[in-house]
C-alpha cells in the first residue's frame, strides 16, 4: 500500500486529481487508523504510465488520453502548472484518465523529449486522445504534422482555446526568434567569436524593440 503523494507521482496527476478519481469510484483507497489514504501500487501502476512509456499490458492502458504542456523558458514556470492544473480539469470533468506531458524549450525545437514521447506513443497506437491548451503548446510551426500522425493512428486532438493565442505569444515568438538568431550566428563566427555578440546583441535589441 503506498500514499497519496506516492500514487499521484506514478499517475503523474496531483494528489487533488486523485482525490476526485476516488470520489468518482474510478480508484479505491483504504484508511489507515489516523484517517490517511492508502492505495494498492498495483492497482495504480496498472493505471499509470511507467518511466514515460504507457503500459501495453492492461486494457485500461492501452488507450490514454495525453495531455501535452510546454513553455519556452524557465522564468515561465507558474504559467507551465497553470497549463497542467487546467488540461487536469479538463480532462476529470470530462471523466478522462489522463498522463500528462511536460516540456521546457522553444516550440521551434522538435528535440524535445516530451515531444518525442509524445510522436512515439501515437505511433504505437497507444493514444485515444491529445489534449492541448492552445495549438502553439506543440509547436510554434509545424504541429499539422503531428495532427495528421493523429488523424493517420486514430488519435483525437482536443484543443480547449482554438480561438485565442497565449497570452505570452509576443514573448515566446521573440524567445523562439533569438534562438535562431543565436544558433546562425554561432555557425556564422563561431559560439565564442566578438562578432558573434556584437550581432546577437544587435538583434536582440531590435527584437525586444518590436515586441514592446
Amino acid at each position: 500500500m503506498i500514499s497519496i503523494g506516492e500514487a499521484s507521482k506514478i499517475l503523474g496527476v496531483t494528489p487533488k486529481t486523485i482525490r476526485i478519481w476516488e470520489s468518482q469510484g474510478k480508484i479505491k483507497a483504504e484508511r489507515t487508523p489516523n484517517g490517511h489514504r492508502r492505495y494498492n501500487r498495483d492497482e495504480i501502476v496498472r493505471l499509470s504510465s511507467f518511466n514515460g512509456k504507457i503500459r501495453k499490458d492492461d486494457e485500461l492502458a492501452k488507450k490514454r488520453t495525453i495531455a501535452y504542456a510546454r513553455v519556452s523558458s524557465h522564468d515561465q514556470k507558474e504559467d507551465l502548472k497553470q497549463q497542467v492544473q487546467l488540461l487536469e480539469t479538463f480532462c476529470v470533468a470530462n471523466g478522462w484518465t489522463s498522463t500528462i506531458i511536460q516540456d521546457l524549450g522553444s516550440g521551434l525545437n522538435y528535440d524535445k523529449r516530451g515531444l518525442k514521447n509524445l510522436i512515439k506513443e501515437i505511433c504505437a497506437g497507444n493514444v485515444d486522445r491529445l489534449v492541448l491548451t492552445h495549438k502553439d503548446r506543440l509547436l510554434r510551426f509545424g504541429s499539422e504534422i503531428v495532427f495528421s500522425l493523429c488523424e493517420n493512428y486514430g488519435t483525437e486532438v482536443v484543443i480547449l482555446n482554438k480561438g485565442e493565442t497565449p497570452a505570452t505569444f509576443e514573448e515566446e515568438l521573440v524567445s523562439d526568434i533569438l534562438d535562431m538568431i543565436t544558433v546562425f550566428s554561432a555557425r556564422l563566427y563561431g559560439t565564442r567569436s566578438h562578432k558573434n555578440k556584437i550581432v546577437i546583441k544587435k538583434l536582440k535589441d531590435a527584437a525586444e524593440a518590436i515586441s514592446s
